[in-house]
């Protein structure tokens, strides 16, 4: 009896050590070199005490999460889910319990509609060194004397460079202040410059600089951008709480609604959140989109201008119209077609996104390469992308406007528009797509 006792308690320790060593446990064998049996998870059972049979347990689903191609951890902090990802599904954005949305392949955040490789190249340049040197390049100049870069923060030309240097220079042309007067044009020209600029001094170094600045201005134009709609997204995600958490109750019992018949007002949450993701994703998309492909770009513009419209009256419309139906102090009679527009903007909203995804994903396949008599979208290109802004068939010209090129970018002919839901058809639907209103 007492041999066998000491074996369990060499066993236990034996264990016990293997466990707190690490994941290496799960592959322990029997402590006597000359038995090869394998230590498995009845034996841990019977013999670990209750931490390190926890410890244990951790390890043996670690293994066959990161063992199995099926599944994998959810890279949200702090989330400890794994997602199993259904094959077939047609697309690799997947959701976890905690609501975080990721892609299955590049483990990044959700990104449709563009690719792995874009979102890896647009992460990289966000972080990148690049994007300082060029606002360096853009933004300042190296002193004369001591080669360091400066920045001109006030309005005129006369520069000191920081101590010890202390070099005072012309901005424009970069010459010594002491050879600068009245003569050359005061503190707020230098013609010295002008003239040396108009005989091709300066035309390299300004010709670097202007393509930097360019480039800054553009990087700048769709970050910016980017980021605000993620912050939007953000907002919305903290509002979508919000209302889940006491709003809704609250609109309950003032409107003397069941809270399942409210479910419309967090379904148009949701699509907002999401839209907010996607159209964050196009600005990325646009940044990479090549300036040669005029007729690409300017109809990408439209359907994303088209986009913006439409997920500005469904946020307006869940934000705004909400809440005078949250200050009321008596059921609303107009609550109900309140139900109606919110449900059928949502509808519409999350149609056209769906559709703009599409066509991104297949990359615009529809749009010909440009010429000078038109800019080749074919008569396929409205199909499906539905929503209309309250500017109207204008809406197709301000898009163009922003690449300069022709305003005739979207063919109205081919087109008609719901007077139900303002919807965006194919002439050749007899109802519409989104809602089933009958054409006239």
């Amino acid at each position: 009896m007492m041999s066998l006792l000491k074996v369990s308690c060499v066993l236990t320790g034996y264990i016990s050590t293997a466990i707190n060593d690490g994941p290496g446990c799960l592959m322990l064998r029997c402590p006597d070199p000359s038995c090869a049996a394998a230590v498995g998870q009845d034996m841990i059972n019977s013999l670990a005490n209750e931490e390190d049979k926890e410890k244990y347990g951790r390890y043996l689903r670690r293994s066959y999460i990161e063992d199995n191609r099926k599944t994998k951890w959810c890279p949200a902090p702090g989330c400890e889910y794994a997602v199993e990802f259904v094959v077939g599904s047609g697309s690799y954005d997947v959701n976890c319990n905690c609501s975080y949305g990721f892609c299955w392949n590049c483990t990044e955040e959700a990104h449709r509609p563009v690719d792995c490789a874009t979102v890896s190249k647009w992460i990289l340049k966000n972080s990148a060194e690049s994007e300082n040197m060029n606002w360096i390049l853009a933004n300042s100049k190296p002193c004369p004397k001591c080669k360091r870069p400066i920045e001109k923060n006030q309005g005129c030309m006369h520069i000191t460079c920081t101590p010890p240097c202390k070099f005072e220079f012309c901005w424009l042309c970069l010459g010594s202040w002491s050879e600068h007067g009245e003569r050359t044009g005061g503190f707020y020209a230098c013609n010295r410059y002008e003239a040396a600029r108009q005989e091709g001094a300066y035309d390299e170094s300004e010709r670097r600089r202007e393509m930097a600045k360019n480039s800054l201005e553009r990087y700048t134009h769709y970050y910016e951008r980017w980021a605000a709609n993620q912050s939007s997204r953000q907002k919305a995600l903290g509002d979508l709480q919000s209302l889940q958490n006491d709003k809704l109750e609250k609109l309950s019992d003032i409107q003397s609604q069941p809270e399942s018949q409210l479910k419309f007002i967090i379904e148009a949450w949701l699509q907002i959140v999401e839209c907010r993701r996607v159209l964050k994703w196009t600005y990325a998309y646009g940044y990479y989109l090549p300036e040669h492909e005029h007729a690409k770009r300017q109809f990408f513009e439209y359907l994303q201008g088209e986009a913006e419209s439409g997920l500005e009256r469904l946020h307006q419309c869940a934000e705004k119209e909400l809440q005078i139906y949250l200050e009321a102090e008596s059921p609303s009679k107009d609550f109900n077609d309140f139900r109606t527009k919110l449900a059928g903007l949502t509808s519409v909203t999350r149609n056209y996104f769906e559709n703009l995804v599409r066509a991104l994903e297949t990359g615009l396949n529809d749009v010909g390469p440009s010429t000078s008599q038109s800019t080749g979208i074919k008569n396929t290109t409205s199909k499906s992308l539905g929503g209309k802004s309250k500017t109207g068939k204008n809406r197709a010209s301000a898009a163009g406007s922003k690449s300069g090129s022709s305003s005739r970018g979207v063919d109205d002919s081919n087109i008609w528009t719901c007077d139900q839901c303002t919807y965006v058809n194919p002439r050749s639907a007899k109802a519409c797509q989104a809602c089933d209103h009958q054409h006239r």
